[in-house]
């Protein structure tokens, strides 16, 4: 029986409570996986706990690039051992990589770099956030176990134009969890956002009208914020070709702060035609 959403949300949260301790190579992390009875881990998983394993390994800065690459499919039934090698922990900067494993091999490596906020300029340039949509346009976007909403029907079978906006509102938790949470949720709509545009399919009909699996995912954070308050996840995909999609994204505060930027590229492999 899936879980409730409160306990989706617990579920979560486990898996974002690492375990660790130091080698001589550097800190490893065991991580539990969701219960969401998939046959492979949800790529927002590992990102998540990439996000985490790079704060632990690097204490007192905060993640400001991440670049993940996906490299086989993770067993849920395992837990997922992080291995963090710190390339460079100075006064400002920090640089690790962290590599995902399990019995049978390497699941995912990540690329990170951190850093200690400084004051200075600043400055951002991106259009105006649409007024919060109503509790009337609430959707259920298995598996985020959060309140989400957006005007926009991901699942249609009409062709639209490849964007998509998403609002979200994470309950209480700790601060520095906000980043975790979410590359969490940047990892689930991007795939259906690419293929708003190919009328009759959609992100729900993967492992029957099409294959898709996502091979590498960027994100970059650009200011701390907190995930408690309305969040709006604003996507776009330029190119579907050669067997693949692309994606990017921004994440805003309710008033149009622009918190953090990602990006996605994945596996859409369509039958060839007959012929």
């Amino acid at each position: 029986m899936p879980l409730a959403v409160s306990e989706l949300w617990d579920d979560l949260l486990h898996c974002l409570d690492l375990q660790g301790h130091d080698e001589e190579t550097g800190p490893v992390y065991e991580a539990s996986n969701q219960r969401l009875g998939y046959h492979r881990l949800f790529g927002g998983q590992l990102l998540a706990q990439f996000v985490r394993a790079a704060q632990l390994g690097c204490p007192g800065k905060n993640v400001k690039s991440l670049h993940a690459l996906f490299t086989r499919a993770g067993r849920p039934e395992e837990p997922v051992r992080y291995e963090v090698r710190r390339h460079h922990d100075g006064g400002s900067f920090a640089a690790s990589t962290v590599v995902a494993r399990q019995a049978r091999g390497v699941v995912a490596t990540a690329s990170v770099s951190l850093h200690v906020p400084e004051d200075g300029p600043a400055r951002q340039t991106v259009p105006a956030v649409p007024g919060l949509p109503g509790p009337e346009h609430r959707r259920d976007l298995h598996p985020i176990p959060w309140e989400t909403r957006t005007t926009a029907d991901l699942d249609t079978p009409a062709s639209e134009p490849p964007e998509f906006e998403l609002w979200m509102r994470c309950p209480a938790a700790e601060p520095d969890l906000a980043p975790a949470l979410t590359a969490y949720a940047t990892d689930l709509t991007l795939i259906g956002t690419a293929l708003r545009p190919l009328a009759g399919v959609t992100q729900h009909d993967s492992g029957t009208a099409f294959t898709s699996a996502v091979t590498s995912h960027t994100v970059w954070f650009h200011r701390s914020f907190g995930a408690d308050g309305w969040l709006l996840l604003r996507q776009h995909s330029p190119v579907l070709a050669h067997g693949r999609c692309f994606g990017r994204g921004d994440v805003l505060t309710e008033d149009g702060t622009l918190v953090a930027s990602y990006a996605q590229e994945a596996l859409l492999r369509f039958p060839p035609e007959p012929g």
